[in-house]
This record gives C-alpha cells, sequence and structure tokens, in this order.
C-alpha cells in the first residue's frame, strides 16, 4: 500500500535487565538437583533471549516467546540444596528468589529458579521480565528477524571462554547439507571452519550469517521470481516493472484502493531505499535479487495484517456476540480417566489467552473439609480449591485485561459451598463481579454487558437459587440465623462404575449440568438446585440453566441465561434447528464441551459451533491436537485478548444465517483463494523428505481437508523446493469464519510445523510463512514460501461481467470503439446521425434472423362473426331456419289468401244487383266490412309476431352456434400456444440436459483438477449453478408463456364480448320493430 504500515513489536528493555545481574541459579528434579553460583543474567536488547553464563561453564537460553510466567518466591524442597543456598544468600531467602516459567506447550513446564542479591533487585526483574513476555507481536516477526534471532542465540551459546564453536554453526544447517559444504562455506567467508574451531564473536557479525545463509541456502525460489519480474532482460529491476509487481501480485484486488491505495511511485522508491543494498541501484530506482530478497523476507510481506495483531476489533457489544477462548476440565494434564490433575494448568491456559476455565468442585474429605477440585469419580487425583483461586488471581489479568468466567461444576455440600463463596470473596477480592451492573439489570431483554465494561473482572458461573429465596436465605445468612441442612453426603468409598460407551443424550434434555461428560457414571446429590445463599449472591451474568427449548428461551428472552451442550447434542441441535441456534447464540451464551467418550482427551472440531456462533467452544488445553490448533490459530488475533467479535449477520436479529449454506450469503461476497507452495526453509534439523498440506476449515461449504499436498521431496529438511501447481480453493462462501492452515510432515507423516492463518486479513503475494509447534508456539527458523492469490469468487458465466466491472473501458462496446477511433479523426460525436439509418446491415439482419429461428413466434387469426358465419355449423343452421322462415311465410302467404278470397266472396255476395250509392248507406254492408278489417288486422299482427317470434328463436339459435363456433377455434388456438410451449420447453430440458452432460464431461477432462475431491467440488459448483440458471430459464419462460396465454384469453374475452354485442344488436332491432309497431295504428285491410 502506498503507506507504510509501522510494526511496533518491539517493547524497550528496561536498563537493569540490559546490563545484567549476578544470580545463583538452582534447580530440581526428581532424581537430581542442581546450583550453578554467581550467573550472569542478561536480557538481550530486542527482548528475544534471557540469556546467563557463569565462569567454566557454557552459555544458556531460554526464548522468550517460550517463558509464560515469572513468579515471586521459591524455595528447595532439598534440605542439602536449602542449605547451600541459605549459607550463601543469607535469610528471607523467599524474598529474594525468582522463578521463570517456560516451555513449548502447557504441561510440560521447565523452572529456572534465581536467587537474586536482594528483594529489590528481584521485584525490578521480575516486573521488567513480565512487561517484555507475551509479546505476541515478536511471535509474529519477519523471517529476517528471525534470522537475526537465530544469529544472536549462536552468540549466546559459547563455549566456557566465550567462543562460538564452528559444530554450534554447523548444526543450524546440518538437515540436508553435508558438514562438509558448511565448512567450505564458512572458510570462503574468512572464518574459522574446522570442526573444532571457534568463531570470535566480533567476527561473526549478522551480515557474516546472513551471507552464510545464502552460501548454504542459496534462494533460487526467488531467482525465478526475480527473472518472471525482468522477463530475463535484466540484473536489476526497474521501477516501472516493481509498481507492477507490487501492485499485481502484492496487492489483495479486493481491498477498496481508498482505504487501501495502490502502489505508486514514490512508495516503490521508499521501499527500494529501505531494502537495496546497493547505492547505484538505489539512485536508479532498482531493484537488484538482493534487494528482492531483503523485501520480500521483511515485515512489509507478512502473511496477515499486522493490525490484526493489535485488538482491531470493536469491545462495546454484548458478551454474546463474541466468541470467547474457553478451557474443558481445565484442571487436567492428561486423560479424563486416571489423570493428574494441577494447579498449574490454571496458570498456564489464562497466560496463553483463554477466559472461560471450568472448576469442578468437590468435597474434601480430609479433617479440614477443604473443598476439591478433580474430576468426579474418574480416579483423577485432586488439588485444593482455594490454590485455584490464588492461581487465577495471579494470572488471570496478566496477558489480557477482558474478563475470565469461572465455570463451576458445583458437587459441593452446602458447607463446603460457604468455603467455595469465601474463597472467591476474600482472594479475588474486588476482581470479582459480586453485583450487576447498575446500566445492566439482571431483566428480561436487557441485553448482556460488553467486555469493555467488565475489564479485570472475573465471572462466576454457577446455578442460582431463584431471587425470592436467594434474597430471604441471604438474609438470614447475614443475621447469622442460616442454618445449613446438608443432605447426607456421598460415600468416598462407594465403587466406580466404569461406562465406556457413550452416554446417549436426548436432545430436548441437553442439560447445563457436565455431569455426562465423563465416561463415569456419577450418581451424586450435590448442589443442582441446593445453593448456598452466598455463592448464588455471586452468579449474574452467567446464569445455566437446563435447556428447554429454542421457544422457551426465545419466549422468556432472559440473557443471562445460558446452558451447556455435549458436543453431540450440540451437533444433534444444528443437524435439527441450526437458524434457531444461530439466533438463540445472538441473544444469550452457549457452552459447547467434548462429549463423555473422549477418555484420552482428545478434541472435537471446534469450527462446526464457531459457524453456529456458540461463544465458548471449551477444548482441552493439555491436548496439542488440530483442533486446539485451530482454537490458537484463531484466538491469537485481535490482540490474544480471549475475544473475538462475530460477523455482522451472526449478531444482528433482522438477519438470519444458515451455517450449513452453500451459495453466498446475502452482504458477504464469497472469495477465491489460491495457494502455490513454492519452497520451505530449516523444516527439520534430520535429512529426511518432507511435504506440505494445505487445508482450509470454514462453513461445511468452505471445509476443505486432507486433499491439497505437495509432491514429498526427499532427504531434505533444510531448504525443500516444491514449487507445485497452486491449490485452488475455488469458492470461500463465508472468508470471515474460514482460516488456512499449512501442515508440514516428514516422510513418517510426523507434524515438522503448522500455521493458521485467518482468511479475512489474508494478504496476497509472494510470502514466508513461519510455522508454529503443534501447541502454537513459534519455531523461530522453520518456514515455507508461498505464492497467495486472492480474488472475488465469480460463478460461472459471470465472468465477463465481472471484468466489465472491474475495467469498463476494457469491455466497451465496438460502436463506442469506433466512436473512440472516428473522434481521432476528427469527427466528433454530434456529427454521426444514426437515428435515420435503414435496415440493419448484413450484420444485424443475420442476428435478426437467428433471433426469429431461436424463438419461434405465432400469430393468430382474429375471430370475427363474419368469419364464423362462414363457417360449415352456421350455415348449416342458417339453411335450417331459412326452411323455416320460408314454410312460416308460404303457411300466412296461403292464410292471408284464403282470408282474403272469404272476405271477397262474402262482399260480392252482399253487393250483388244494389247501385253504389245504396252499398255506401247500407248498414249491413258497412258491418260486414267493419269486421272483415278486424279479422284481417288480427291476422296480420298475429302474422307479424310469430315472424318476430320466430327471428328471435333463429337469432338465439345463431348466438349459440356462433359462441360453439368461437369456442371451439379459440380452443384449438390456445391448444396450438401450449404445443408450442410444450415444444419450447422440450427444447430448454434438451438443451439443459446436454449442458448437464458436458459439464460433468468437461470438469472430468479438465487437468488442472488434479484430486477426485477438487473434481467433486467443481462438478457440484457447476451443477449448482446450472441449477439455479436452469431455474431461472424455466421461470423465465413460464413467465413468458403465462404471459402469452393470459394476452391471447383476453384477446378471446374480447372476441366474445363483440360477439355478444353484433348478437344483441340483432334481437334489439327486433325488439324496436315491435315497440314501433305497438305504438302505430294496428287497422290493416288488403287493398
Amino acid at each position: 500500500m502506498t503507506k507504510k504500515f509501522e510494526f511496533n513489536w518491539h517493547v524497550p528493555v528496561p536498563e537493569p535487565l540490559l546490563q545484567g545481574c549476578v544470580f545463583d541459579r538452582w534447580n530440581e528434579d526428581k532424581d537430581s538437583s542442581d546450583i550453578e553460583p554467581n550467573c550472569l543474567f542478561k536480557v538481550d536488547e530486542y527482548g528475544f533471549f534471557i540469556y546467563w553464563k557463569s565462569e567454566g561453564r557454557e552459555g544458556d537460553v531460554i526464548e522468550l516467546c517460550q517463558v509464560s510466567d515469572i513468579r515471586a518466591g521459591g524455595v528447595p524442597k532439598d534440605s542439602r540444596l536449602l542449605a547451600q543456598l541459605a549459607n550463601k544468600n543469607g535469610e528471607n531467602l523467599e524474598e529474594k528468589s525468582l522463578t521463570i516459567c517456560s516451555g513449548t506447550d502447557y504441561i510440560n513446564i521447565n523452572y529456572q529458579h534465581v536467587v537474586c542479591p536482594d528483594a529489590a533487585t528481584a521485584k525490578t526483574w521480575q516486573d521488567g521480565l513480565r512487561k517484555i513476555t507475551h509479546n505476541n507481536k515478536m511471535n509474529n516477526v519477519c523471517v529476517r528477524t528471525n534470522l537475526m534471532k537465530h544469529w544472536m542465540r549462536l552468540g549466546m551459546l559459547v563455549d566456557p571462554k566465550g567462543k562460538v564453536p564452528v559444530k554450534v554453526v554447523a548444526r543450524t544447517f546440518a538437515s540436508g547439507k553435508t558438514e562438509k559444504l558448511v565448512y567450505q562455506c564458512l572458510q570462503d567467508l574468512g572464518l574459522p571452519s574446522e570442526k573444532n574451531d571457534v568463531i570470535e564473536p566480533a567476527d561473526f557479525t549478522f551480515e557474516k550469517f546472513y551471507e552464510l545463509y545464502h552460501k548454504i541456502c542459496p534462494r533460487n525460489d526467488i531467482e525465478e521470481l526475480f527473472q518472471s519480474i525482468t522477463q530475463g532482460k535484466a540484473d536489476t529491476i526497474n521501477i516501472d516493472q516493481f509498481i507492477t509487481f507490487l501492485n499485481e501480485k502484492q496487492r489483495d484486488p479486493r481491498l477498496n484502493e481508498i482505504l487501501y491505495p495502490l502502489y505508486d511511485e514514490k512508495r516503490a522508491a521508499e521501499i527500494i531505499a529501505t531494502y537495496e543494498q546497493n547505492e547505484e541501484a538505489v539512485k536508479e530506482k532498482k531493484l537488484t535479487k538482493d534487494g528482492l530478497i531483503r523485501y520480500l523476507m521483511s515485515d512489509e510481506n507478512a502473511p496477515v495484517f499486522l493490525d490484526r495483531l493489535d485488538i482491531y476489533m470493536e469491545m462495546d457489544q454484548p458478551l454474546s456476540h463474541y466468541y470467547i477462548n474457553s478451557s474443558h476440565n481445565t484442571y487436567l494434564i492428561g486423560r479424563q480417566f486416571g489423570g493428574k490433575s494441577s494447579v498449574e494448568m490454571y496458570r498456564q491456559v489464562l497466560l496463553a489467552g483463554c477466559r472461560c476455565v471450568e472448576l469442578d468442585c468437590w468435597d474434601g474429605k480430609g479433617e479440614d473439609e477443604e473443598p476439591i477440585i478433580t474430576h468426579g469419580k474418574a480416579m483423577c487425583t485432586d488439588i485444593l480449591f482455594k490454590d485455584v483461586i490464588y492461581a487465577l488471581r495471579d494470572t488471570a489479568f496478566v496477558t489480557s485485561d477482558l474478563p475470565v468466567i469461572l465455570s463451576f461444576e458445583n458437587h459441593c455440600c452446602k458447607t463446603q459451598q460457604y468455603k467455595l463463596a469465601k474463597y472467591c470473596d476474600e482472594i479475588l477480592g474486588d476482581l470479582l463481579l459480586k453485583e450487576p451492573l447498575p446500566d445492566y439489570p439482571l431483566d428480561p431483554g436487557v441485553p448482556l454487558p460488553p467486555p469493555n465494561l467488565l475489564k479485570k473482572k472475573i465471572l462466576i458461573k454457577n446455578k442460582r437459587l431463584k431471587p425470592e429465596v436467594e434474597k430471604k436465605e441471604l438474609e438470614l445468612f447475614k443475621q447469622g440465623q442460616f442454618v445449613i441442612d446438608d443432605e447426607e453426603k456421598e460415600d468416598a468409598s462407594a465403587p466406580v462404575s466404569v461406562n465406556v460407551e457413550e452416554k446417549k443424550v436426548d436432545i430436548a434434555e441437553a442439560s447445563a449440568e457436565a455431569a455426562v461428560e465423563a465416561p463415569v457414571q456419577v450418581q451424586y446429590t450435590g448442589s443442582t438446585t441446593n445453593v448456598h445463599p452466598w455463592l448464588s449472591s455471586m452468579v449474574n451474568y452467567a446464569q445455566p440453566i437446563k435447556f428447554q427449548g429454542f421457544d422457551v428461551a426465545d419466549q422468556k428472552n432472559i440473557h443471562h441465561n445460558m446452558s451447556s451442550f455435549a458436543e453431540n447434542t450440540g451437533i444433534g441441535y444444528l443437524k435439527t434447528q441450526a437458524l434457531e441456534f444461530v439466533n438463540y447464540n445472538k441473544r444469550q451464551m452457549s457452552r459447547i464441551y467434548p462429549k463423555g467418550t473422549r477418555a484420552d482427551s482428545s478434541n472435537y472440531m471446534p469450527q462446526v459451533f464457531w459457524n453456529a456462533g456458540c461463544q465458548m467452544v471449551s477444548l482441552n488445553f493439555q491436548t496439542p491436537d488440530l483442533p486446539m490448533q485451530l482454537n490458537q490459530g484463531k484466538f491469537e488475533y485481535n490482540g490474544n485478548c480471549g475475544y473475538l467479535l462475530k460477523p455482522d449477520f451472526m449478531r444482528r436479529y433482522d438477519r438470519n444465517f444458515d451455517p450449513f449454506a452453500e451459495s453466498p450469503v446475502d452482504g458477504v461476497i464469497a472469495a477465491q483463494c489460491s495457494v502455490q507452495v513454492i519452497a520451505g526453509q530449516f523444516l527439520s534439523d534430520k535429512k529426511v523428505g518432507t511435504y506440505v498440506e494445505v487445508d482450509m476449515y470454514g462453513l461445511p461449504t468452505d471445509t476443505i481437508r486432507k486433499e491439497f499436498r505437495t509432491r514429498m521431496v526427499p532427504s531434505n529438511g533444510l531448504n525443500p523446493v516444491y514449487n507445485e501447481e497452486p491449490f485452488l480453493f475455488r469458492k470461500v462462501v463465508l472468508p470471515d469464519l474460514a482460516v488456512l492452515r499449512f501442515g508440514v510432515y516428514d516422510e513418517n507423516n510426523k507434524l515438522l510445523g503448522q500455521r493458521i492463518l485467518p482468511l479475512d486479513g489474508l494478504q496476497a503475494g509472494y510470502r514466508h510463512i513461519s510455522l508454529r509447534t503443534e501447541a502454537n508456539f513459534p519455531m523461530s527458523l522453520p518456514m515455507l514460501f508461498c505464492n497467495i492469490e486472492l480474488k472475488i469468487y465469480v460463478p460461472d458465466g459471470f465472468e465477463g461481467f465481472m471484468a466489465a466491472l472491474s475495467d469498463p473501458r476494457a469491455y466497451l462496446s465496438g460502436q463506442e470503439k469506433r466512436a473512440q477511433q472516428m473522434k481521432a479523426m476528427g469527427i466528433e460525436e454530434t456529427d454521426i446521425n444514426t437515428k435515420d439509418i435503414v435496415g440493419g446491415g448484413d450484420t444485424a439482419k443475420k442476428s435478426s434472423k437467428e433471433e426469429e429461428k431461436k424463438a419461434e413466434d405465432i400469430t393468430f387469426e382474429i375471430i370475427t362473426i363474419e368469419i364464423l358465419k362462414n363457417e360449415k355449423a352456421y350455415l348449416k343452421i342458417t339453411r335450417k331456419q331459412q326452411k323455416e322462415l320460408d314454410a312460416m311465410q308460404k303457411r300466412h302467404l296461403k292464410e292471408r289468401m284464403l282470408v282474403q278470397k272469404q272476405q271477397c266472396t262474402t262482399v260480392e255476395k252482399l253487393v250483388k244487383g244494389k247501385n253504389k250509392t245504396d252499398i255506401a248507406k247500407e248498414a249491413g254492408v258497412k258491418e260486414v266490412v267493419s269486421g272483415q278489417v278486424g279479422q284481417w288486422s288480427e291476422m296480420m299482427e298475429r302474422h307479424r309476431k310469430e315472424y318476430w317470434a320466430l327471428m328471435k328463436q333463429h337469432v338465439s339459435e345463431q348466438q349459440d352456434t356462433l359462441t360453439k363456433l368461437m369456442d371451439s377455434t379459440h380452443a384449438a388456438q390456445m391448444k396450438q400456444l401450449e404445443a408450442k410451449h410444450e415444444r419450447e420447453m422440450k427444447e430448454m430440458n434438451a438443451k439443459q440436459a446436454k449442458i448437464s452432460v458436458e459439464t460433468m464431461k468437461e470438469v472430468a477432462n479438465d487437468k488442472t483438477l488434479r484430486t477426485k475431491g477438487e473434481k467433486d467440488r467443481r462438478l457440484r459448483e457447476k451443477k449448482q449453478n446450472n441449477t439455479k440458471k436452469f431455474m431461472d430459464e424455466r421461470k423465465h419462460a413460464q413467465m413468458k408463456q403465462s404471459k402469452e396465454k393470459e394476452k391471447l384469453s383476453v384477446k378471446h374475452e374480447k372476441q366474445k364480448q363483440d360477439l355478444l354485442k353484433e348478437i344483441n344488436n340483432m334481437l334489439e332491432l327486433y325488439k324496436n320493430e315491435e315497440i314501433e309497431y305497438e305504438l302505430t295504428n294496428k287497422v290493416e285491410f288488403f287493398a
């Protein structure tokens, strides 16, 4: 990045420690004891070592990164040794004494005892050493600093005459190289080179050692990188090439360019000036191979962001929003059955950053009836409860000032519970949180307080009485009227029954009690609800209750209630109610502990419970297995304070998170990680074959184990070159929870070193990764050289879209490119007219034809009444109706002719022989004529009504026929459309099936996928992407088809309405004729 990060790992060493002081050193083992008087003890200027030497003896050192504690006091148990020291140092021996505790695990602790000249000196050295120990940043110094550290160690391991033995130097490079080569290289450097020679410390400078390192272990791996940067055309890297290398290789492309700016010339020149030793090259802003090596081995190329070693997370959220470094059965240093208990384990785990320890409290059986801590009746040794409380007081806040939780598994009677409360009160004093904070009362709905408000506070997790019972009994206790009515104590001589089979725990009955933890069936009548009121009153924010279900917990909404789950029970809940478990952990705390059958103190994989947001994932710290390595590797960051803030979506109530999700989580950008293991350095002090495994742990879909491993490099533990093809972790759904694990093994599959690196904070580029021991203690020299590439995960088919977003200019359309080219020729955008262009040219036509071919289109004929009237069925009904009409008209005509004839005959008879004048005046004639007019009018009215009735009947019949014809035509059109849709879906299914087959073939033939696991993951990923794509295609097709059907249905409905309207018009016509007739004079006669 443009701005350099200052990694201040060096804690100033107090002057008295630099000057040194003469102490008497002694140690005491089971079989022997030793005293070394008048040793000059010193600490080097960097705070790497405390070393000592006395007259006539070789020097010795202790790495301060392995020092866990410096304790006041400590005198020998051996009376002879005690008398010796007392005679030399006088009285008050304990006041002048110090004990330096060190080791590379939590069990095998080495004790170096010293006697200082006086108590004041002892205090000065104790305070001074404590100030420079537990320096987590020093554990993460760069490779070059580690080389310097080793060189300083060689300078301290001098012979009695103060010289550096050549054989000690040769031992550094013993693995993989013959001693003859080492001696030859020493000779080339002008240093003594015979096996029994010694080197003057003044002649053995760091630059000499650094040069010797490169002679014996030439960095050919970096030579190849150097050649790739210069393209083999020069002996130096120019500044432009260096800037390109920094931005394209050493920078994570996912980073925000404002917060993490790109490297520029100024910053690149600063780097060259810092690491390039050739002044001429510095002036010309060039980098030699030596300068590149020095840069790659510097703090600027740490594998993770070094600011993550400080407390960088927000510590003001409720306790339930944090992962808490937790220990199970803390007192044990071995097996769960027949193992040993130790007070020292409490000190060691707390000094290692643990914030939750377990105390299994039982009644003491001695005369003093002191409560003890032991593993029930599992035949383990016991330790005194009060000794543990003293240890907690002394070490709880040495490495972190954030709160410590004491998880009591309380089996004591009330009498001894009183002692538990008394010791906690008196020994811990103000460190013990005895009352809830005013702003965080113990009420439903009130969140837990944040770690920042509980600094240097110890919380007790123990069963608590009901509030009304506690208040009453506590009042009686304070008045001295509380009567302890203990139940009958357990018989200490009762036989122990061992059940080697794991207890079956029903999910619905998971208990906060850890009685099911042990592989021993223990029936006790201790206090699960029978709690001493004083002890009960000390419990506040960690109140264990029997788990009754997530729905009950949700209803109660009591944040300070918590439950414990055996690992198998917890997994059961994850299997059946994963989302509910995650939501539960947003509100209140849960503790997970190993199942009872883990008699060997092995650990379960904690990752699955971190994925669910469980806060206290308790492990056996005495066992440095893979789960423990993951735990310590994870909690090393955020200042090793023991608290890690959970990801945002695991804290927010408005978000749902499925820990078994296989697709990217909303709001979280999935990552892609590639790791190339190039080489190793100082992996073993033996001439053995080595290989490297790279694993990832996170969500189940992100976890890849035992799959990526390099080839075995035989007979070289010093500087093997693997130069493997990159291991690709193609899709990491949740980078915030994922970690990478590097494991180095020898040819016998023995772990030589390991390292856990969180993906969140991992740096891209060529990086040296220093290794750790099984117990996560730093190893000075062993390291790996790797190339790490980090990207945003892009699903198949979206590569072009992602590239366009990343670099839009590279994805301009053809027309935009042509416009730019024309602009270069002087043609402006305003001079170009695309509005009046006719036709699309051959390209457009071709594209159009392809589209037409691709999408079948159907144009349906508009169904009108005229079209329907040409149908056979309609023509048939109209012919029938015409016949009916003709018959009726013929009948009417016949009737009119008959009536007319009859009326004419009557009139003729009546007027026969009479003149016209008389006829007009004759009343009889008038009467006959009037009757005939009436008869004719009635007949004509009847004929008209019969005609209109028949016409209406015909129109109704025509309506039925036309409606049926229209319905059948519509049905035929709809069927045709459905047939088209069916063809489209069949074609789509066939195409999708073809893609699926091609995908399987593509993955099977992909040579870059080297393992079955890789191929299975890649195939699964492609299938998931295909499935999503196929479902989207089908959904789109169904929506399109649904719209087409809906559109056709609307068209059909309109056609029906038009038909009905036209028929109604016809009916309206006849109706109007009737009305009009009714309104006219109905008198008619034939003329």
